[in-house]
């Protein structure tokens, strides 16, 4: 990522509506238990297209403002969304992944593994001390319907942080690595004439 204050504006504002819309329009929305929730999907994504030291400071400033947001104990969103953005990031740095699809995958993992760890840190902290077996299905429904919507919303994200990133993600999917030529075992990088 292309660090100025362009880049800032942007990242702020995209996390301020997230988060305000999560917040005013998606959360009180329920479908068959779950619902939708965009905010580790807008981690996962700048972690994805950014790399991991952006997607961590994504994960803490939005989970910082989220928790500012509920007025709740502070620390538990911004703890768990700085490891979400870290992984999803350190995964693009060192897998190198190139697929129209990939959103979907990272948009699941990371909305799984947000809501795990945020039901698990809350549970030790004793946030929210109620435990029901019912918290498993939200996660999987949540996980769900995350995944139906992240296509669009890692599209939205990448219009809008596209001026600053260092690597346009549509040039990812073009750009394949030839192949390395090999010699013989053994003797790999030395010219032996005959």
């Amino acid at each position: 990522m292309i660090l100025s204050p362009g880049a800032f504006a942007r990242l702020g504002a995209l996390i301020v509506a997230v988060v305000v819309l999560q917040l005013s329009g998606l959360g009180p929305i329920r479908i068959l238990g779950g619902h939708f929730d965009l905010v580790p999907l807008l981690v996962a994504a700048i972690g994805l297209y950014a790399g991991s030291v952006p997607g961590a400071a994504t994960g803490f400033a939005t989970g910082f403002f989220l928790d500012l947001s509920l007025g709740q104990d502070m620390g538990a969103s911004a703890l768990v969304l700085t490891a979400v953005g870290y992984g999803v990031g350190r995964f693009r740095e060192l897998q190198d992944p190139a697929h129209g699809l990939l959103p979907i995958a990272v948009g699941a993992v990371a909305s799984a593994a947000y809501l795990l760890a945020f039901a698990a840190v809350s549970f030790m902290l004793q946030f929210d001390a109620s435990v029901s077996p019912l918290v498993l299905r939200d996660i999987l429904l949540t996980t769900l319907l995350n995944a139906i919507v992240a296509l669009p919303v890692f599209a939205a994200v990448r219009r809008v942080m596209g001026p600053s990133l260092a690597v346009d993600p549509s040039e990812l999917r073009r750009r394949r690595r030839p192949p390395q030529e090999a010699g013989p075992i053994g003797l790999r990088g030395l010219s032996v004439d005959r």
